[in-house]
């Protein structure tokens, strides 16, 4: 018996690192501590806005945004929104909620995302499958890249009265100073210019007032956006403070380690909370 018990041991401690468990996420809080999707669905609960930031090809916050949309709908009063809608997409989207035109005519009609399909369509057919408001809230993209491309917010003024209601009020407040403004700047390559921070401005400012413009007292609206514009209580949500400082917002990020046990630095007060995902974790696209 104490042979064979020798045994036992010696071929466990033979195992190797390939065959332990693999969990693909953990969830932390902005300190870096271990936290759980049942504590981010409650604080979630008792927010007025949710910013999921997500990365556009992470399986897992996609995953996660479709459970806490559902769990929220349960259990609160809830409205989603989304960068991945253009604001003069709204009329089409509202039809496709109501039923009055199906995924086809959605998809032709629409400027959908390539990873639509798989990645945000499982939300918006809840939406309708549960009569939940839908908002999109992204500037028409044709308007931010005339920001990039001509290098200021002053080309938007030559907008007629229909496309500025398509975007943020004008004029729109700018603070080049933003820390995560100023990151775009040291971006490889001579992508990180001046022009394209106003771009991501834009963006940031026109989806803070159409959250602002659709919230319903007592209602949580769970915004679906990518991380930068969220990370580190910048860019939408400082649109939104700007406008009502009383709001009670919540954000959520995601990031990829190559060991999710443990958040890492660079990671800390990214967000609330910090969906850490395992950096082998396959695409949706």
């Amino acid at each position: 018996m104490h042979n064979l018990i020798v045994l036992l041991l010696l071929s466990c401690l033979g195992v190797p690192a390939y065959g332990k468990d693999k969990p693909a996420y953990e969830i932390f809080n902005a300190k870096g501590r271990k936290s759980s999707y049942r504590t981010l669905y409650k604080k979630s609960q008792k927010s007025d806005i949710v910013l999921f930031g997500e990365l556009h090809d992470n399986p897992v916050a996609h995953w996660l945004q479709f459970e806490l949309a559902g769990d929220l709908h349960k259990s609160a009063r809830v409205i989603l929104g989304a960068e991945m809608f253009e604001a003069d997409d709204q009329p089409t989207l509202d039809d496709y909620l109501s039923g009055s035109i199906d995924a086809a005519s959605l998809d032709s009609l629409a400027s959908l995302w390539p990873n639509y399909s798989t990645d945000y369509a499982p939300i918006v057919d809840l939406a309708r499958k549960n009569r939940l408001p839908f908002i999109a809230t992204n500037i028409p993209r044709r308007f931010a890249r005339m920001v990039f491309k001509e290098g200021g917010f002053g080309v938007l003024e030559r907008l007629s009265d229909e496309e500025k209601a398509w975007i943020a009020p004008l004029p729109i407040r700018f603070d080049p100073e933003l820390p995560r403004y100023r990151k775009i700047l040291s971006m490889e390559g001579d992508h990180g210019t001046p022009e394209l921070v106003r771009a991501q401005a834009v963006k940031d400012a026109t989806m803070a007032h159409f959250i602002l413009l659709n919230h319903l007292p007592g209602h949580t609206f769970l915004h679906l956006n990518g991380a930068y514009h969220s990370d580190f209580f910048e860019g939408i949500v400082f649109y939104l403070r700007e406008r009502n400082d009383s709001l009670r917002i919540l954000t959520v990020s995601t990031v990829e380690q190559e060991n999710i046990r443990r958040l890492e630095d660079e990671n800390r007060g990214r967000a609330d909370f910090i969906i850490c995902v395992d950096e082998n974790m396959t695409k949706t696209h």
